[in-house]
């Protein structure tokens, strides 16, 4: 399977397309391509068998594509364990490392790391880190643009992307952070949440990419 291939698989995954119909407007996004390509590449996926693709609705990982999606996010999301905890990196600045590695990384080696790290449950984004047979077992998250105002919220987890990481760094946004959404624009605008007394504005964009448990 060549790498573009994988990242596609790797991207319908992290959206949560292992329990739900993920549309091509979420993977234009995720993966900043073009919406002809996403569509190329769907007809490729489920023809070999990969993804199952309603019209209209989106597409969804079949039991081989989540294979596969899995064992690839499972390297990744090791190496950025590693990368943050022995070589330094910020959780933002990983990304791109772990993308490269992940596609010459061997299932041997995989596990070599994941032992030296003494098998981390989570990457540094907050994603569950699938066992060695690609087994995950990672409970649905609501999107922060799912939520109504005045809800409180814990994040548990953000798209492992680098303009989003970037991007929420910047505003000061972090996994495990505690906050009241007491804004929501109209029309797809900037949500505001409250986090420590201070008011910060997450855009619809990065909020639809922020998994959250509701307090």
């Amino acid at each position: 399977m060549t790498p573009n291939k994988e990242d596609y698989l790797k991207i319908i995954f992290e959206l949560g397309g292992a329990n739900q119909k993920i549309n091509n407007k979420q993977i234009v996004t995720g993966l900043s391509v073009s919406a002809a390509s996403v569509s190329e590449m769907m007809s490729k996926l489920l023809k070999e068998g990969y993804i199952d693709h309603t019209p209209y609705q989106g597409a969804q990982l079949t039991e081989a594509g989540l294979h596969e999606a899995s064992i690839l996010v499972r390297k990744h999301r090791l190496w950025e364990v590693f990368l943050v905890e022995h070589l330094g990196f910020s959780w933002n600045e990983v990304h791109d490392e772990a993308e490269v590695l992940e596609h010459v990384t061997s299932s041997n080696l995989a596990n070599h790391l994941e032992e030296y790290l003494n098998f981390p449950a989570n990457c540094p984004h907050g994603g569950v880190i699938p066992d060695k047979q690609g087994k995950i077992i990672e409970s649905p998250l609501q999107t922060l643009v799912e939520m109504s105002v005045d809800t409180d919220v814990k994040i548990q987890r953000v798209l492992d992307d680098r303009e989003l990481l970037d991007y929420l760094v910047t505003v000061g946004i972090n996994i495990g952070d505690q906050c009241r959404i007491t804004e929501i624009g109209a029309y797809e605008g900037p949500i505001t949440l409250t986090k420590d007394g201070q008011a910060i504005q997450i855009s619809y964009k990065a909020a639809c990419n922020l998994f959250i448990q509701p307090l």
